[in-house]
């Protein structure tokens, strides 16, 4: 049986064999509208989301499948205190994959523990979001035609983002790759992600809270904003919620060919006037991530059999 609870959890191979399947999905989608028919992906959403969920569900009915599942933690059996594992061992009873965002950090791997069929992790508090960056991959290999030799600056919460966390993880094991740090002091990319990942990979990077000063070098920039949902403290979410902005003006001192990207939701972080950029790809992102998540749906049940 294969999970997938972080983006570890594929080789590099596996990670190019997804990214090869997402393209000829995009190619040919008729070749692959009944592969999942008569199968069924539960979709267990403990925490808002429109992307992710939307997505999967997508992803499955475009396969030929059908979805079940919940939104909203309130609507299902969890608001009466029944526990992520019972929970999973009773949707493997009706489903034969399911996809479980949660709040807490680790219960994806919890549910793993507990299920007799593939678990997909579709983000855990600021831990792991693994199809947003294979869906980050799929968008880079897209927009620059490479996953190598890439100077990539990251923008905003790089502390609590999970998708930062595991995007850096899977670009870690490319050749030639640069990391940039864009953040408020108090938002800095936790010191495991650089000591466990980045150092100990040997990889170049820099830190700096100044976005101007590095924009110039990117090839890749990839914006956050800053999620009022991980912080304790109101006051600080609103000192720091501002701090990065990217405007039509700011991105005239940037590459030509630099691809914009952001996982979404945005609120401020980027001017609606970028859209009209051909650089930025967030948009583009949100379609990629059906592609690649049907690829990833296709590559589970496989492994199932």
């Amino acid at each position: 049986m294969r999970h997938l609870i972080g983006i570890d959890d594929l080789t590099m191979a596996e990670i190019e064999q997804l990214i090869e399947t997402a393209e000829d999905i995009i190619a040919n989608p008729e070749k692959y509208s009944e592969r999942c028919h008569g199968k069924k992906l539960a979709t267990l959403f403990y925490e808002p989301s429109t992307r992710t969920r939307l997505s999967f569900e997508a992803a499955m009915m475009e396969l030929g499948g059908n979805v079940l599942g919940f939104s909203d933690a309130q609507s299902s059996s969890a608001s009466k205190g029944e526990s992520v594992a019972d929970t999973t061992r009773v949707i493997s009873c009706f489903a034969d994959i399911m996809a479980m965002r949660h709040f807490k950090e680790g219960a994806p791997m919890v549910a793993s523990l507990n299920t007799s069929i593939p678990v997909i992790n579709a983000g855990d508090g600021g831990h792991n979001h693994p199809t947003q960056t294979l869906t980050d991959l799929l968008t880079i290999k897209r927009e620059k035609g490479r996953l190598d030799n890439l100077k990539v600056g990251f923008c905003g919460d790089l502390k609590f983002g999970r998708t930062v966390h595991s995007l850096i993880t899977a670009l870690s094991h490319r050749e030639g790759i640069e990391f940039v740090l864009v953040s408020p002091d108090e938002l800095k990319v936790p010191s495991y992600i650089k000591k466990d990942i980045i150092e100990k990979e040997g990889l170049p990077y820099s830190q700096t809270e100044d976005l101007d000063s590095v924009l110039p070098e990117l090839d890749i920039l990839y914006m956050t904003r800053v999620q009022r949902e991980r912080f304790f403290n109101e006051q600080d979410y609103i000192r720091l919620k501002d701090s990065y902005i990217l405007t039509p003006e700011r991105l005239t001192r940037a590459k030509s060919d630099l691809c914009i990207m952001h996982p979404l939701p945005r609120v401020n972080e980027i001017a609606v006037g970028v859209d009209k950029d051909p650089r930025a790809a967030y948009f583009k992102q949100v379609l990629n991530g059906k592609y690649i998540r049907m690829a990833l749906i296709l590559f589970l049940l496989e492994a199932a059999k």
